[in-house]
């Protein structure tokens, strides 16, 4: 069995900008601290939520340093290092490793619509660049390219390649993975919907949005189900569900930003081409935030 990079719940963390555009560090480090409190188990910077694809390479440096002082080894700290180059991507995992990240996180390479061959010859270079474990990211809706089951098997034999980011939504595929892989890939759930679906195929938890708002929650959920109470997990699942779908009423991170922002943290706007949402999705959100019970201030 490969070891576990963490289970339970992960923040995929927002990343904070002030009025005028630049990486706000002290927003960051709040944030951070906020989630620690609340028991997340792991934090990942420079995700998709992170707006990672419109980070330069040095505000991505700035971030993931920040993180790592921050942090300071409480819990593992992940970082996004996929690229539709793959000598881009191995740039960015050597370097997120030399800054001091606990494990990466690699998106399948987007826009580029590689074979599965592709896919397995991309994470395998990266996976042979480093000495991180190494997580990969399959979310389908942003990419264009979907890794199959049978790929995820060739990929588990690495031995860095120790886990994945599973955002396809489709549990039976998820099933396949898991039957043909075992104890040679942990999966995380990528969609919060199915943090409880993941978990009873046995998976490791969940890489997730709603945590940035109701982290105390999302790692209840997922302490609930490994402490044997599937019914709490459940309950939980469902609980959080108005606030999740409201989370995805819009492309995210502009929802979860706008709920942070809601709640009294400076997150600031997204990056162009990414706008502030709707005035429904933010009436949306203050409706469902306020129906969890968190605090909303603006």
């Amino acid at each position: 069995m490969k070891p576990c990079v963490f289970t339970g719940s992960c923040v995929a963390l927002a990343t904070p900008m002030t009025q005028d555009g630049l990486i706000n560090t002290d927003v960051l480090m709040q944030l951070i601290e906020v989630q620690i409190a609340a028991g997340t188990d792991a934090i990942l910077v420079c995700g998709t939520s992170g707006e990672a694809a419109t980070l330069t390479a040095e505000e991505r440096r700035q971030v993931l340093a920040c993180a790592v002082r921050t942090v300071h080894g409480r819990v593992p700290l992940l970082a996004g290092t996929g690229s539709n180059d793959t000598r881009r991507a191995v740039a960015l995992s050597r370097e997120a490793q030399e800054l001091g990240a606990d494990a990466l996180l690699v998106v399948t390479p987007y826009y580029n619509k590689a074979s599965q061959e592709g896919l397995v010859r991309h994470f395998t270079a990266v996976a042979d660049s480093v000495t991180l474990p190494v997580l990969l990211y399959n979310v389908p809706s942003r990419t264009g390219v979907n890794l199959r089951p049978e790929t995820y098997r060739l990929l588990a034999q690495h031995p860095r390649i120790v886990g994945a980011k599973e955002a396809g939504g489709d549990i039976a595929a998820l099933a396949a993975t898991r039957r043909l892989c075992g104890d040679e890939l942990w999966i995380y759930s990528g969609n919060d919907d199915q943090i409880v679906p993941v978990l009873s195929l046995g998976g490791a938890g969940v890489i997730s949005v709603l945590a940035n708002v109701a982290p105390a929650l999302t790692h209840a959920l997922c302490a609930a189900w490994f402490a044997g109470d599937c019914r709490q997990a459940m309950e939980l699942q469902l609980r959080a569900d108005p606030l999740i779908r409201a989370l995805f009423a819009d492309v995210n991170p502009i929802p979860v930003k706008c709920a942070l922002n809601l709640l009294g943290f400076a997150a600031g706007p997204c990056r162009l081409p990414l706008c502030g949402p709707s005035p429904a999705v933010r009436e949306l959100l203050v409706r469902e935030l306020r129906g969890l019970g968190l605090p909303v201030t603006a």
